[in-house]
């Protein structure tokens, strides 16, 4: 075993110290003029686009000629994907970010977008080696013990190289990409200026905050920028685990990180989509994906806090020695060591990336747990009031309409393994777009960034937990939580229960008091009954009224359009023809202001 490394010396420049140099000056760095413009030009397209078909092609007659607006979206959504594979950086952050965005974007959309994969051609090695011998003020040769010329691997935003430290220790560096602060800052401002030509369209305006939701792109963004908050995500996801002897951390290397260069340990076992690989070694893929998904399940509802980007490029599963192995004198196993198979050989889950890690806030936690007991218990008012607890949904018409689609979906889902649902996606969609399409389309959802990260990572969980145990049951290992979390409620103690029993004996003091009231009203004969329609029926009735003013203006312009026509018939000399027909049209268009208006 190599020796340690030393800890950090306060005279040498680590990313801790050298902070405010890093991604803190991100208002100072210009933009690149031709980057901005080509998409800025992008999305002005975009805009037109909008402009054309859905705005000005919505008014009758032009309607006639719209082409569906779900085909269109998705070509320019496989556009958006081209070119962000081609110039990289920001923009596929932004189709990553979009397409989790099922609040505000129909299905098809994000799926065309869910396709962006973050990784892109590396950078030349001779530009990453100058830019740590600047952060480090030395060659890098006095750095590292050894530096690999060929990456590891290339994102977006950055890339890693395997060294090793003067210690012998082996070790991943990860650079940003050169110029990268200028790159972001480009892209964020051709973004924020699309977003400024969106709010110019009501209907956009008033169905998402637009304002908020690039503020919120904007922070994400940036923090996948600070190294420094990266290290110290893995330090306080370290300590969280402390405990967990399934999961493992990588150390991080403080006395090598600059404001450009996170170094942690090297911990690249087997990549937890290789199947082959690890069922090889003794470790069982079911129990793999057991573990993984209870890791997860106690980020999301125990400690709070959500390593939100687990693809299989993130985690990898570390083989230990069995007991028999351990008698023989290995200790634990490297990377790159060779491991024989031994059945029911334990293990542990490595987490690599730590720049996207939230902490789900204070207010969201009951909200969450509320949800889960509304799943295990199959309790669709339960789960909907947590949406509207946690301000994801307004209180409003469509809750009911809401709740019918969360019962339908248990009735139609409920047991259905991950592994089913590719075969079910497309009858099931087709029933839930029919059915509950004003549900899909029209309700206000709004979710914070940090909640649909997680959704995201548990999203992406199930699908590695399929790969692994094509028999993977969510909602089996999920009812556990539900039992919990419901038993605790029921155990806050006298406090909460006092309060409950104030509130119902209230209520039953104050009945007679009531009830007296309105048998008063009614011998008085002074009783009135008020209702209202609801808020779909407003909207047939307001469509039915339209409908009908419509039909009058085009039969008034039809009148006027057969008489001109006969009478310049037998008259052509005559200027009462060109009169009538001219009022066909002046009817007509102000049918269409009518109607618009």
């Amino acid at each position: 075993m190599p020796p340690a490394d030393p800890e950090p010396q306060k005279n040498r420049p680590d990313c801790r110290r050298t902070e405010a140099d890093g991604i803190a000056t991100h208002h100072a760095f210009a933009i690149d003029q031709k980057r901005y413009h080509k998409v800025r030009r992008f999305f002005f397209r975009v805009l037109l686009h909008l402009l054309f078909w859905d705005i000005l092609f919505a008014y009758p007659v032009l309607r006639i000629f719209r082409t569906a607006p779900l085909a269109r979206w998705q070509k320019l959504a496989r556009d958006y994907r081209k070119l962000a594979v081609e110039m990289g950086g920001v923009l596929i952050k932004l189709g990553q970010f979009l397409s989790i965005r099922v609040d505000i974007l129909p299905p098809e959309v994000t799926f065309e977008l869910s396709g962006l994969q973050d990784n892109v051609p590396a950078a030349p090695t001779d530009i990453i080696i100058k830019q740590i011998e600047t952060d480090f003020c030395r060659p890098v040769s006095e750095i590292f013990a050894d530096f690999k010329h060929e990456p590891l691997g290339a994102a977006s935003l950055a890339q890693v190289h395997q060294v090793v430290l003067p210690s012998g220790n082996p070790a991943v560096a990860k650079v940003l990409r050169p110029q990268i602060h200028i790159l972001v800052e480009t892209d964020l401002a051709a973004i924020r200026k699309a977003v400024g030509w969106l709010k110019l369209y009501k209907k956009v305006r008033e169905r998402v905050d637009l304002d908020w939701l690039i503020d919120e792109f904007t922070t994400v963004t940036r923090k996948e920028l600070d190294l420094v908050a990266e290290g110290k995500n893995a330090e306080q996801l370290n300590e969280t685990f402390s405990k967990n002897p399934h999961v493992y951390i990588p150390k991080i290397f403080w006395d090598f990180c600059s404001p450009h260069t996170l170094t942690m340990e090297k911990v690249d076992f087997f990549k937890i989509d290789d199947l082959e690989a690890i069922e090889k070694s003794g470790i069982s893929g079911v129990q793999v994906a057991d573990k993984l998904y209870r890791i997860y399940m106690e980020q999301v509802f125990e400690t709070f806090f959500v390593h939100v980007d687990p693809h299989p490029g993130n985690l990898f599963v570390k083989p230990l020695p069995t007991i028999e192995e351990s008698k023989a004198g290995v200790v634990e196993f490297t990377p790159d060591d060779p491991v024989s198979y031994q059945s029911g050989r334990p293990f542990q889950i490595v987490f690599v990336d730590f720049g996207m890690a939230v902490t789900i806030p204070e207010r969201l936690r009951t909200a969450l747990r509320d949800y889960v007991i509304g799943l295990g218990t199959k309790d669709a008012h339960k789960m909907v009031q947590a949406y509207i607890n946690a301000g994801a949904l307004s209180a409003h018409e469509k809750v009911d309409r809401i709740e019918e689609a969360h019962e339908a979906l248990f009735d139609r889902l409920w047991g259905v393994r991950v592994g089913q649902f590719r075969n079910l996606a497309v009858s099931e969609a087709k029933f839930f777009l029919k059915e509950y399409r004003d549900v899909i389309y029209d309700a206000p959802f709004q979710f914070q960034a940090d909640m649909l990260f997680v959704m995201r990572a548990v999203g992406i969980l199930s699908g590695l937990a399929t790969h692994l145990d094509p028999d993977f049951d969510p909602w089996t290992k999920t009812i556990p939580y539900a039992e919990r979390f419901a038993k605790a409620k029921l155990n806050q103690g006298w406090m909460g229960w006092q309060q409950e029993v104030e509130t119902i004996v209230y209520h039953v003091l104050d009945l007679p008091g009531r009830l007296d009231r309105v048998l008063t009203l009614a011998r008085q004969g002074k009783m009135s009954v008020r209702n209202s329609f609801s808020s779909d029926t407003k909207k047939q009735i307001h469509q039915l009224e339209k409908s009908i003013r419509w039909l009058g203006w085009m039969v008034m312009s039809s009148g006027f359009l057969i008489a001109g026509i006969l009478y310049h018939m037998h008259k052509p000399e005559s200027e009462l023809g060109w009169a009538l027909l001219g009022c066909a049209l002046l009817a007509f268009l102000v049918g269409i202001k009518k109607n618009w208006s």
